[in-house]
C-alpha cells in the first residue's frame, strides 16, 4: 500500500524534531518571530539569499545534542511539546471528574513515564509475541504470525515514499485509483530495516560501513533478547542477506512517484497466484480485513519474489528475521539497553543525533501517535484560538484565487485543460487546524500499568479502524495528521489541503505580524500544498481524486518540458552530504515550492491592493513589502541538519534541503531580482528560469 500524501517537510525531520538537549519541561520555550532586520549583511543576498536571511539565526541557534535538525520546525515542536506536556501532567494528576479523554491520555502518560517498569517487565510482556515466532515450525505458519505482528505495532496500513516500514509487506485501505470515492485494499512492498533499497545495493564505502554497523546492531538486539553472541552474529548476517534480496525486488523510489506505476488492480485470486506459498486467506482473517472489490498491488514483482523466498529460505532464517523486526518495533518501549542500542544505530549512525531525547518528550510523541485526536483536543484548547483559523481561511481563499488567475493566464495551456484545472481547484477542500468531529477512542482500553500493553492495544485499535474502511466510501474530512503536528500536506485522492494547528504558530503564522510576513511564511506553505494538486504527481488526478488524464497531449508535453527544467535544476551535488541529489526524486516538492511562492506573492499583491498599498511600499524597517515577503519565506527554512541526516534524506526523501528550497526558488524569480536590485549574471539570477505555476 502506498499512501499518497505530499507533505511540506521531511517526515523524518518532524519526528526527529521531537527532542531537546535538556529537560526544559518546567518552562515554556520561546517561539521565533520573523525579524527583517536580523540579516547577515556580510552576505550578498543576490549570491546566497539563504545565508543572508538565515546566517545570524544559524549562528545564534546551536543545534541541541539530541537533534538531527534544528530550525523553525524544531523550535515550534519543542513549544508544542511543552504545551502537551502540561496537558498530560494535568490529566494524569486529576483523580476526580476526569473526562474519558483525560483518562486515556493521563493513564497513557503515566504508564509511558514508568521507566522502572520498562526496565524490569517489558521484555517479559513482549514474550508472547516472540514465542509465537519461536514456535513457527513451518512456513505455512507465516501468515498468522505476520498478521499478529502487523496488528501489534504501527503501521502496516501506512505506506511511505520507499516502502511500508513493516516486516515483509504492508497491507491496508486506500482510495481506488480509478474511483477515489471508494476505498479498496492494497498490498505494498516492505520488509526493509534500513531507510531505502539503495542502502543495501550501493557499493560505495559509506554504504558498506552502514551495512556492517547494521549487522552489529541486529546482533546486539538479538543478544539482548537472549540469543547467544555467536548465534546472533550469524543470524544478523542472514537477516541482512534476506533484506538485500527484498531490496533487489522492490520498485525504486523514483518509479514509485508515478501513481500509474502503482495501480496494479487484481482480484484476490490473482494476488494469491503471485505468492501461492503464502496463506492470504488466513492473514486477511487475522487482521480483520473485509473483502475488497479489488486489491491494488503496488509492486507485483516483489510479491512474486516473496513466493520464492518463502519456498527457499529456511524457516529458522525467517524466525530470526521476524524476531528482530519485533524487537526493532518495540525497542523504544523496552528496557534502557534496547533503547540505547536502537538509538546508537537508528538515530546516531543514520542521522547523526548525538544524544537521546529526554523521556518526557518521547512519551509526548507516543501519546500523540497513539491518541492523537484525544491529545489534540487539549492542544487546540490551549494553543489555537478561533481567530487564527478564520485568518487562515481568508489566506487560503486568497491563494486559491491567485492560482485560479494563474491557470487562466497560462499561455501554454489550452482552454479545455484550463477548464479541468479550474474544476479541480474549485473542488479542493481546505482543512484548517483540527477535525470537525473528533475520533472516538471509547473502545480502546488504556491503563496506567502497562506501557507496552497500551502500545499494542492502540496499534490493534488503529489497525482494525483502518481495515473497516475497506469497501466503504472515502471520508474526505478525515485527517492524516494530528492537530499538534508541525507539518502540512495535500492528498490528491481526497483533493484536500491540510494544515494542522501545530504549524500555525510563529514564525509560520504570526497573529502579530503584518501581511507581507505572513503571506511570505504561512502563505507560501498554503501555496505549496495547493500546488501539490498540480505538480508532476498531483496533476495526474482529476477533481474527484481519480487517476485520470485530463490533459491534452500538447499541454502534457508543455508541462513535462517545464517540469524537466525543475528536475534538471535540482539535480546537483550536495557537498555537505557527500552524495548527489536526484531532481527526479524531488521534482514534486520543488514544483510546489516554486509555484507556491508565486501564488502567495500574487495573493499578497491583491491583499495589499484592498488596503490601498503596493508591494513596493516601505515599512518602518525601511524594507519594501516585497523584500519582507521574501524574508518571511526564507525564515521558514532557517534550519540546519547533521551531515548523516543530510545523506540519508538526499538518498531517500522527496524534499530538497533547506538552502536549495530558498536559493533555487528565488533564483527563478524576476521579482526577487527586482526586490534586491540583483545584477544580471548574479548567482541567484538564473539565465534559464524554471517556472510552471
Amino acid at each position: 500500500m502506498k499512501t499518497l500524501a505530499f507533505c511540506l517537510l521531511f517526515a523524518v525531520s518532524v519526528a526527529a524534531a521531537q527532542s531537546a538537549a535538556t529537560d526544559r519541561s518546567a518552562q515554556m520555550p520561546e517561539v521565533g518571530h520573523v525579524s527583517t532586520t536580523n540579516v547577515d549583511k556580510s552576505v550578498d543576498p543576490c549570491s546566497d539569499f539563504y545565508h543572508y536571511a538565515c546566517g545570524n539565526i544559524l549562528n545564534t541557534h546551536a543545534m541541541p545534542a539530541d537533534e538531527i535538525y534544528w530550525g523553525p520546525f524544531g523550535r515550534i515542536a519543542l513549544w508544542n511539546d511543552a504545551v502537551l506536556h502540561q496537558a498530560l501532567i494535568d490529566a494524569a494528576a486529576k483523580r476526580e471528574g476526569r473526562t474519558a479523554v483525560e483518562q486515556k491520555i493521563g493513564d497513557y502518560w503515566t504508564a509511558c513515564m514508568d521507566q522502572s517498569a520498562a526496565n524490569t517487565q517489558s521484555l517479559q510482556q513482549l514474550q508472547p509475541l516472540l514465542s509465537a515466532v519461536d514456535q513457527m515450525k513451518a512456513m505455512s505458519q507465516l501468515a498468522p504470525v505476520l498478521a499478529r505482528i502487523h496488528t501489534s505495532f504501527y503501521a502496516a496500513w501506512e505506506g511511505g515514499d520507499n516502502q511500508t516500514n513493516v516486516a515483509v509487506f504492508g497491507y491496508g485501505p486506500t482510495p481506488d485509483f480509478n474511483n477515489a470515492r471508494s476505498v479498496v485494499a492494497s498490498f505494498d512492498q516492505g520488509g526493509l530495516s534500513l531507510p531505502g533499497r539503495d542502502f543495501y545495493l550501493n557499493d560505495d564505502a559509506k554504504s558498506k560501513e552502514i551495512r556492517d554497523k547494521f549487522v552489529a546492531y541486529v546482533s546486539r538486539m538479538l543478544q539482548l533478547s537472549g540469543t547467544t553472541a555467536p548465534q546472533a552474529d550469524a543470524e544478523a548476517r542472514e537477516i541482512l542477506a534476506m533484506e538485500t534480496n527484498m531490496a533487489k525486488s522492490q520498485m525504486d523510489v523514483i518509479k514509485r512517484r508515478d501513481p500509474k506505476n502503482l495501480n496494479h488492480r487484481m482480484s484476490l485470486a490473482q494476488v494469491k497466484a503471485l505468492t501461492p506459498s503464502f496463506n492470504f486467506d488466513e492473514y486477511l482473517k487475522d487482521v480483520h480485513s473485509p473483502s475488497s472489490s479489488i486489491y491494488i498491488v503496488t509492486t507485483p514483482e516483489f510479491f512474486q519474489a516473496l513466493d520464492q523466498w518463502i519456498r527457499t529460505e529456511p524457516v529458522d532464517h525467517w524466525r530470526s528475521y521476524l524476531r528482530f523486526h519485533i524487537l526493532q518495533k518495540a525497542a523504544s518501549s523496552l528496557s534502557d539497553d534496547f533503547v540505547n542500542a536502537s538509538f546508537e544505530f537508528n538515530d546516531k549512525q543514520l542521522f547523526g543525533q548525538q544524544q537521546i531525547q529526554p523521556r518526557w518528550r518521547r512519551c509526548v510523541a507516543r501519546t500523540d501517535r497513539d491518541l492523537g485526536e484525544a491529545l489534540g483536543q487539549a492542544y487546540v484548547a490551549r494553543a489555537f484560538p478561533p481567530a487564527s483559523k478564520q485568518r487562515m481561511l481568508t489566506m487560503v481563499a486568497d491563494l486559491k484565487s491567485a492560482l485560479d488567475r494563474d491557470i487562466e493566464a497560462a499561455d501554454w495551456m489550452q482552454p479545455q485543460t484550463k477548464a479541468a484545472a479550474h474544476r479541480k481547484l474549485a473542488a479542493q477542500i481546505e482543512k484548517i487546524g483540527y477535525p470537525d468531529h473528533w475520533r472516538d477512542y471509547s473502545s480502546l482500553n488504556i491503563t496506567a500499568e502497562s506501557n507496552l500493553g497500551n502500545i499494542e492495544r492502540a496499534a490493534a485499535f488503529e489497525s482494525n479502524r483502518q481495515m473497516q474502511k475497506i469497501g466503504k466510501p472515502l471520508d474526505r474530512m478525515e485527517w492524516g495528521m494530528t492537530p499538534p503536528t508541525v507539518n502540512a500536506y495535500e492528498n490528491p485522492q481526497e483533493n484536500t489541503i491540510n494544515f494542522p494547528a501545530g504549524i500555525l504558530q510563529p514564525p509560520f503564522f504570526d497573529a502579530d505580524a503584518d501581511d507581507a510576513i505572513n503571506y511570505g511564511a504561512i502563505g507560501v506553505v498554503i501555496g505549496h500544498e495547493t500546488i501539490h494538486g498540480f505538480d508532476d504527481q498531483g496533476r495526474k488526478f482529476d477533481a474527484n481524486g481519480d487517476l485520470k488524464d485530463w490533459w491534452t497531449d500538447q499541454d502534457a508535453k508543455n508541462y513535462d518540458e517545464r517540469g524537466n527544467c525543475i528536475a534538471e535544476e535540482y539535480t546537483q551535488l550536495v557537498p555537505e552530504a557527500g552524495v548527489k541529489q536526484n531532481g527526479r526524486l524531488t521534482q514534486g516538492e520543488d514544483t510546489a515550492d516554486n509555484g507556491g511562492i508565486y501564488i502567495a506573492m500574487a495573493a499578497l499583491r491583491s491583499d495589499l491592493m484592498r488596503q490601498g498599498k503596493t508591494l513596493d511600499d516601505k515599512g518602518a524597517d525601511g524594507l519594501t513589502n516585497l523584500q519582507r515577503f521574501f524574508l518571511g519565506y526564507a525564515n521558514d527554512w532557517c534550519g540546519s541538519f547533521r551531515p548523516e541526516a543530510m545523506r540519508t534524506i538526499v538518498l531517500t526523501n522527496p524534499h530538497s534541503l533547506d538552502q536549495y528550497r530558498v536559493n533555487n526558488v528565488v533564483a527563478n524569480m524576476p521579482e526577487f531580482q527586482k526586490a534586491f536590485s540583483c545584477r544580471v549574471g548574479a548567482p541567484l539570477v538564473h539565465a534559464k528560469r524554471c517556472h510552471i505555476w
